[in-house]
């Protein structure tokens, strides 16, 4: 009992009153102001200046996702630190791979545009305003009295270059031994949002060769402008999408779970704040600056405060939020999708789209030059979100199993984890696949971050230890999905969300 009483007492008898710098934003700017002197650049030449290279015969094209065992299991996050808890609890077959086509994710990258002016309430408003009003932290908030915000905004981390080099590099072990099926560069294609430029370069650094990746393929950029037609950013055509009752509806029911599992966090923070009053929401922000400053800063005192159980409520907390905005449970999440799987059945068939009724874009993808149909390859880096979408529009059903998911509790074996299925530098990988010896001579499967996805949610498509589709079965699939969705109804409709919203195919009911 008496330990119990010091414990509730220790907040008042060694708090720390908050600095005068505490919340203040530090900015970091390199290269200095005023390096740049090109008068010195002839005192570093480059290396085709200098030459005597010596000699650089070139090998073959690797192909290990034919001729290794799987890769092994990314067992860290080096160089970030792993971080603490409060209580301190821490298949493979001979077929020939004849075409991929990788959808990436910006990897690590600070996406924090929906997130920053929550932060900026709780951490700048309370440690800015609040500070000459008699406000002290002590115990586990003490940090807060000389903390201050040092993270950016919409830009790729040092950890997210790290992250798309690498992946860059395993997808030409895995999959090189396809170019030599170009007769010309290959094309890329990605978003004009900053983050994103930066994840596809990085990637293709990685891919190619850091020092003639940039003249090894052409990259595509599409722009992300409001009402430009683009499969790899498709809200920005689709109303519905971008509404705080319909698009952003998985807020909501994430909060609901929020009230449930923080209320432990809540009871045992707030003591330890004198003259601000903490907030559910609060408490969720400081989770999502654990991982933001993790990744940007390699460390977070933020991580520290929450339990391992807490931690599992917020992973649940960031699934409801993705299910019901983005994923399955979202009447506009088939729509946005569609887009990109009408450009992969263009593809996969090398037939030109004709039918412009999606987020494709009419003029880049009637060109042979920038959306060509003969590649042995295709790359295309898009946002998580945007993931979350294609894979609800190709009717990946075993991912949405046990929805719609409830908002009071987590249900056991859960299928719908974002954290498996879009976490950083997530990506969805279409092998196509030549197997003379079975009946069908080509085969379709889909890897999500280096797993099968069972196909069964795509008519025609059966059920395969190896998550293998008839090509032509798939293809049939596809244009039967395609026909099932209602884009300009779904995106541009005026209409509300169902309640209860049992939605579990990513389009509006009836």
């Amino acid at each position: 009992m008496l330990a119990g009483v010091l414990l509730f007492a220790l907040p008042f008898c060694s708090a720390e009153s908050v600095s005068s710098y505490a919340g203040s934003t530090v900015v970091a700017s390199y290269p200095p102001p005023g390096a740049t002197n090109t008068a010195i650049d002839s005192y570093f030449p480059d290396a085709s200046q200098v030459g005597n290279a010596g000699p650089t015969p070139t090998g073959a094209e690797p192909e290990a996702i034919v001729t290794a065992i799987p890769f092994s299991k990314l067992e860290d996050a080096f160089p970030l630190s792993s971080p603490n808890s409060a209580d301190g609890a821490d298949a493979t077959f001979n077929k020939d791979v004849v075409s991929t086509q990788c959808i990436s994710s910006c990897a690590t990258a600070l996406a924090i545009q929906p997130l920053a002016p929550d932060l900026l309430n709780l951490l700048l408003q309370f440690i800015l305003l609040h500070r000459t009003n008699g406000v002290s932290v002590t115990g586990d908030l003490e940090f807060l009295a000389t903390w201050t915000y040092k993270l950016g905004g919409e830009i790729l981390t040092p950890f997210g270059r790290e992250a798309l080099f690498r992946n860059g590099v395993a997808f030409r072990y895995r999959y090189g031994e396809l170019l030599n099926g170009f007769t010309d560069l290959p094309v890329f294609r990605t978003t004009s949002e900053d983050r994103m430029v930066d994840s596809a370069l990085n990637f293709a650094a990685g891919f190619f060769d850091v020092r003639t990746y940039q003249t090894d393929y052409h990259q595509e950029i599409i722009s992300e402008a409001l009402n430009f037609n683009n499969s790899l950013a498709p809200w920005n055509v689709c109303p519905n999408a971008n509404t705080d009752d319909i698009g952003y509806f998985g807020d909501g029911q994430a909060s609901k779970w929020a009230n449930v599992y923080l209320q432990g966090a809540l009871s045992r923070l707030q003591p330890m704040i004198q003259g601000f009053n903490l907030t559910i929401s609060d408490l969720v922000n400081m989770q999502e600056m654990c991982a933001y400053e993790t990744v940007a800063l390699g460390f977070s005192k933020f991580c520290d405060l929450f339990t391992e159980e807490e931690w599992e409520g917020y992973e649940y907390y960031v699934d409801l939020s993705f299910w019901y905005s983005g994923g399955p449970g979202n009447p506009t999440a088939a729509a946005q999708g569609l887009g990109y799987v009408q450009e992969l059945v263009a593809r996969l068939t090398q037939t030109p789209i004709t039918v412009w009724n999606s987020s494709t874009n009419s003029t880049l993808d009637s060109s042979k030059i920038t959306f060509p149909l003969d590649q042995p390859i295709y790359v295309d880096a898009t946002h998580d979100i945007v993931i979350a979408n294609i894979v609800t529009a190709l009717n990946l059903t075993s991912l949405a199993a046990n929805g719609p998911l409830p908002t009071d509790h987590i249900p056991l074996n859960r299928s719908y984890i974002v954290s498996q299925i879009i976490p950083f530098a997530s990506q969805l990988v279409a092998q196509v696949l030549s197997c003379p010896a079975s009946g069908e001579s080509s085969h379709i499967r889909l890897i999500l971050n280096d797993g099968v996805v069972p196909l069964t949610g795509i008519h025609g498509c059966t059920e395969n230890a190896d998550g293998l589709c008839a090509l032509p079965s798939f293809i049939s699939g596809m244009h039967e999905r395609i026909g099932e969705i209602n884009f300009a109804y779904d995106c541009f409709a005026n209409y509300t969300m169902p309640n209860p919203d049992n939605i579990i195919d990513g389009r509006y009911p009836g």
